[in-house]
């Protein structure tokens, strides 16, 4: 901490997660913080982001976050290829860990015939993923800081709201349902699996992945029991690369080697069941959801696309500067836009709760067992998409 007390944030990154994450802090002030140092690749995009946030500093270099003894907590919010080694330092360095999802993947070794999603098999990508997984918790088991996930969803209101249901009925979750789709993304290198570790489901999937993971988890302390997965099977696939340039004008998915659709469906150890879709062929914004289907309950969680207000353009005059959704390609015509996204979709109660974990000494609600589940389910999905067949936790 600084001299005032207050809890001091180190940055790595400058992209839309970093945003999310300063625009969520600058709604909540009810821990005192100050934004020490902001690092990131490119000058001209840590200097925007310094000026745009209000860091005290900004560099080009993660060594600078370690070194900075007033830093209580590194925001990792950078590509998911040097997740693992970041986090790892960070402890090492004493310092606490917020860590934007996945908490690691694989990303290719010497000797990989690239591309390696087309050419490493998946089995050997799990293996060497929990490999990756377990240097992390050994890491965190001889350290005494704290590892934050930075998973919204499992803040959002709507799902905050389903798990006290939950709580107070003792609701039985038989059947759970999410997705997350868009019509692609806006990073240069979402289409190549060493950078980004997966395609669309560990993109997108993730989020309603761990919402249902997290709310599993709230049933079984409710009823005395531990609700696992017990078996996973994926559906991944290639659905854009058949179209011509023509009919690929409106999609923004260009995967090289990583899937464009996911589809993967759990059993847990209770006997229920889970279905998780995520695809880059939405048009229109993006849709966000988690449906469940309780023994006494039905509770349908929307995060997108918001029916609180509803626009009607004929052009886009002078709306250059008005956030209306993600992912939308025009404006015009019919819309719902986001309202409050940063509560709707919880990342203002994230960082609350990671502030007040570090400033209280107690541990976040979401932590590491499901940064570590939830990318080890994505994993065991794609290698059941290439077995054929589900594959056993």
């Amino acid at each position: 901490m600084n001299q005032n007390g207050d809890i001091c944030i180190g940055m790595a990154g400058a992209g839309r997660a970093t945003e999310l994450h300063m625009n969520a802090l600058k709604r909540f002030s009810g821990v005192p913080v100050c934004l020490k140092h902001i690092i990131a690749q490119r000058t001209e995009q840590v200097e925007y982001a310094q000026k745009r946030f209000g860091f005290e500093k900004y560099s080009l270099s993660f060594e600078d976050l370690l070194n900075d003894k007033e830093i209580d907590v590194i925001d990792i919010c950078t590509p998911p290829y040097v997740h693992e080694e970041m986090v790892i330092e960070a402890i090492k360095a004493g310092k606490h860990v917020i860590c934007e999802k996945p908490l690691s993947g694989y990303f290719g070794k010497a000797g990989d015939i690239q591309p390696i999603g087309k050419n490493v098999s998946k089995a050997v990508m799990y293996d060497e993923l929990l490999k990756s997984l377990e240097r992390v918790r050994s890491v965190l088991k001889n350290s005494d800081r704290k590892f934050m996930y930075a998973e919204n969803f499992v803040y959002a209101p709507a799902i905050r709201k389903a798990a006290e249901i939950i709580r107070e009925k003792k609701s039985r979750i038989l059947c759970a349902k999410g997705e997350e789709s868009l019509k692609g993304s806006s990073s240069p290198v979402a289409g190549e699996w060493n950078k980004t570790g997966g395609g669309t489901f560990i993109r997108t999937g993730a989020h309603p992945l761990a919402a249902i993971l997290w709310l599993k988890h709230i049933e079984g302390k409710v009823r005395g029991e531990k609700i696992e997965v017990a078996t996973v099977f994926g559906d991944m696939g290639q659905l854009t690369s058949s179209l011509s340039d023509y009919e690929h004008r409106h999609i923004a998915a260009s995967p090289n080697d990583v899937e464009d659709y996911g589809n993967v469906i759990l059993t847990f150890t209770d006997g229920t069941k889970a279905s998780i879709l995520a695809t880059d062929t939405l048009l229109g914004g993006s849709r966000n959801y988690v449906e469940l289907y309780c023994n006494d309950a039905v509770i349908n969680c929307k995060l997108t696309m918001s029916d609180m207000m509803d626009t009607y353009f004929l052009d886009e005059d002078r709306l250059d500067n008005v956030y209306i959704s993600e992912m939308l390609p025009s404006k015009t015509g019919w819309n719902h836009p986001f309202l409050e996204d940063e509560i709707i979709r919880g990342y203002t109660d994230e960082m609350r709760d990671f502030m007040e974990a570090i400033y209280y000494d107690r541990e976040p609600q979401s932590g590491f067992d499901l940064a570590y589940d939830t990318i080890k389910i994505i994993y065991a999905a794609y290698k059941s998409a290439e077995l054929g067949h589900a594959v056993k936790l």
